[in-house]
């Protein structure tokens, strides 16, 4: 009695679980190993342009080489931009004070960080869903497996060991199937979680060391104005 054996003479119901599980199990794995370079590439991006920030250059120039740029921008370049953009238009309007700039640019941040949010968190509530509920597909697979086995006891005469136990393998292996298919999706969903929230807690504390200098520059041009 070998696993392959069993596996090719298990009931329909059985190899349907064990096909659904291998294909909760692939996909999973594919959007794990996505996930994990999105989020490294997501991380690399956000100290490069932190140190190009501060690096003490000229707004309005990093904004002009973001914009000349081929590619398009990610993650906190696109939130600067949002902000920056929003302020340099709303600056412009002769009726537009300090404080209206202000909360103009802040909300175009906050947009733009929700939904680069988002792109990090794609494909998270799968792996959520297949942690969940994979164990609960493997113990029905192994329910159906082990009560088939006791029908088929009670239907004989003489009945030993040998008759159930290839039954009863063959429902645990829907649990182990089950089991393997949801412990990396479970873990890798709570690390990706704990990247992408401390991803958006960095990009919380940028969203506000911009507006505190873009106030300044509103109060500045207001004053100029005057």
């Amino acid at each position: 009695m070998s696993v392959l054996s069993l596996l090719m003479h298990a009931t329909l119901v059985a190899k349907l679980v064990l096909v659904i599980l291998v294909a909760a199990s692939m996909v999973s794995w594919t959007m794990i190993f996505q996930r994990m370079r999105i989020i490294r590439e997501a991380r690399a991006d956000f100290d490069k342009f932190e140190d190009r920030f501060w690096s003490g250059i000229d707004l309005n120039k990093l904004y002009m080489d973001l914009s000349s740029r081929r590619e398009p921008p990610r993650g906190l370049e696109t939130v600067f931009m949002s902000g920056f953009k929003e302020f340099a238009r709303l600056s412009k309007q002769a009726g537009a004070t300090a404080d209206a700039i202000l909360v103009g640019s802040a909300r175009a941040m906050r947009v733009a960080l929700t939904r680069e949010v988002d792109k990090l968190e794609t494909n998270l509530p799968f792996l959520a869903t297949v942690g969940s509920i994979s164990p609960y597909i493997g113990l029905f697979g192994t329910v159906w497996g082990i009560m088939n086995s006791f029908i088929s006891l009670g239907a004989q005469k003489n009945a030993s060991l040998a008759t159930v136990a290839p039954g009863i393998a063959e429902a645990l292996i829907a649990t182990a199937v089950g089991l393997f298919a949801a412990i990396p999706a479970y873990i890798a969903y709570n690390r990706f979680s704990t990247h992408v929230e401390k991803i958006e807690t960095e990009y919380d504390n940028f969203v506000e060391e911009f507006t505190g200098i873009l106030q300044r520059k509103a109060v500045e041009g207001r004053r100029a104005g005057e």
